[in-house]
């Protein structure tokens, strides 16, 4: 147990190190501006209010010729993943949030696994982590310090023309949730090609539940209920004309697109003990074939995800052995 711990906090430290050197600011400090003066134990610092599902994914055999990644692959793999909704408030009411996400989780052989988490926004508001960090500052602070961040960020004109056209649908089934940020795609020749991704609803099924505090949670339970939600999962290509390092920038409909197969979401678990609640969805846990550019939001997303994952273990821990 000593060791788990001396781990966890290694891990924390050497991540925290690297996001340094990039970005001067640390894992520490972005979770510990996430989580507040009264964190709550054993949850996750963003996103904390969540779900597991599984199901599966059918891939059509569109995108082997892109990528090395046996997922693509024309068959049926099966996969983890958590809907959930922004804040760190595992109780906070849902319908209302302004950002719903959904992670996955691929486990591809004994030794290869594919972390996914995707959001509702397409693109971010920011190009760094510093300024991501004085983002959420700004937002702590309220309207006007948002209204005077904006303003002194002109790079975040197509995030905010996105929110202003945004209504947040009364299901996570009938989201679009993207990547925001870019990778690699690796083919067999070794060849690299910039993208992006997003999941579309095939549904389009109102929600004619009740409002209540758990009301997004309900409705997929009971939507799944009549059968599996699905979604189609589809891959936007680069543009030399595009940075894949940039994510503000949303990239013209006019990229090529292609369809790669079919999420299945069969089943729902928001027990305590479900099978999620121990995977860090890591955005840089890529397998063979996927590669990460050099998009700084992108580290900074993979050690805050870390810090959070290394407080959250820790604190079940300490509370299993008292």
């Amino acid at each position: 147990m000593k060791t788990l711990i001396q781990f966890l906090s290694w891990s924390g430290l050497v991540l925290s190190a690297n996001l340094v050197a990039q970005e001067k600011v640390t894992a520490q400090q972005f979770v510990d501006l996430q989580e507040g003066n009264k964190p709550f134990a054993g949850f996750r610092r963003a996103h904390a209010k969540g779900a597991c599902v599984t199901g599966e994914f059918v891939a059509n055999g569109a995108l082997a010729p892109y990528t090395k990644a046996s997922l693509f692959e024309a068959g049926t793999t099966a996969f983890v993943g958590r809907f959930s909704i922004a804040g760190s408030n595992p109780t906070a009411p849902d319908l209302k949030a302004p950002v719903r996400s959904l992670a996955l989780s691929f486990n591809l052989s004994s030794t290869e696994q594919w972390r996914i988490a995707m959001n509702t926004p397409p693109a971010m508001a920011v190009t760094n982590a510093h300024d991501f960090y004085h983002q959420i500052v700004a937002i702590k602070q309220g309207p006007a310090a948002i209204k005077a961040f904006f303003n002194e960020h002109p790079e975040s004109k197509d995030f905010l023309n996105w929110k202003a056209s945004y209504t947040p649908s009364s299901s996570f089934a009938l989201e679009q949730y993207n990547s925001i940020n870019a990778f690699y795609l690796i083919d067999n020749q070794s060849n690299k090609h910039a993208v992006r991704w997003h999941v579309m609803p095939s549904d389009n099924t109102p929600n004619t539940l009740a409002n209540s505090n758990n009301a997004l949670f309900d409705e997929l339970a009971n939507r799944l209920a009549g059968g599996p939600v699905s979604f189609n999962w589809v891959f936007t290509l680069a543009s030399t004309d595009d940075d894949e390092t940039n994510p503000a920038v949303i990239w013209p409909s006019s990229r090529e697109q292609i369809s790669a197969g079919v999420l299945k979401i069969k089943t729902i678990d928001a027990s305590e003990d479900a099978r999620c609640h121990d995977i860090n969805f890591d955005p840089l846990t890529l397998p063979t074939g996927v590669v990460a550019t050099q998009d700084p939001i992108l580290n900074a997303r993979s050690a805050a995800y870390a810090e959070s994952y290394r407080r959250r273990a820790k604190e079940k821990l300490l509370e299993a052995l008292q």
